[in-house]
């Protein structure tokens, strides 16, 4: 019963499963995750709710080839800081590319894959990762 309350809270964080976040109406600056003042304006600001569009470019990364226990059958795996179009940049791994073939401005788009499981039922955790937007796939903008 205690792993279903731990999906049950997974699911309703929808900032993780969708990208989303905050624009601020009076400075007009984007924020992730969610917050209940901007920082900028402070109590002036007027913030709203944003859904990213989950694009961006790449703004560093790292090839990971020692992981925890969880993520050890992923390495090596890209860690990275992707720029989002909006400003905001977030950390997302980097999938369906070699490693070796990221590089810094290479141009992503958010796509939807589990993150890890645990307990001994297998409570899957799901989330954003990060794939090159390419023309094969047709993503390409």
């Amino acid at each position: 019963m205690a792993e279903q309350g731990v999906a049950q809270v997974w699911r309703r964080i929808r900032s993780i499963y969708n990208i989303q976040g905050n624009k601020c109406e009076t400075c007009e600056t984007y924020y992730f995750p969610p917050r209940p003042v901007c920082p900028t304006c402070r109590r002036k600001g007027k913030l709203e709710m944003y859904q990213f569009k989950g694009l961006g470019a790449i703004y560093s990364y790292a090839i990971v080839r020692q992981a925890p226990d969880d993520f050890k059958r992923q390495i090596p795996y890209v860690i990275a800081q992707v720029e989002l179009d909006e400003g905001t940049r977030l950390t997302a791994q980097i999938v369906n590319v070699d490693p070796e073939n990221v590089e810094i401005g290479m141009r992503v788009r958010s796509c939807f894959r589990k993150i890890k499981e645990f307990g001994p039922g297998g409570v899957i955790v799901y989330g954003y990762k990060f794939e090159p937007t390419m023309k094969v796939t047709g993503h390409e903008e």
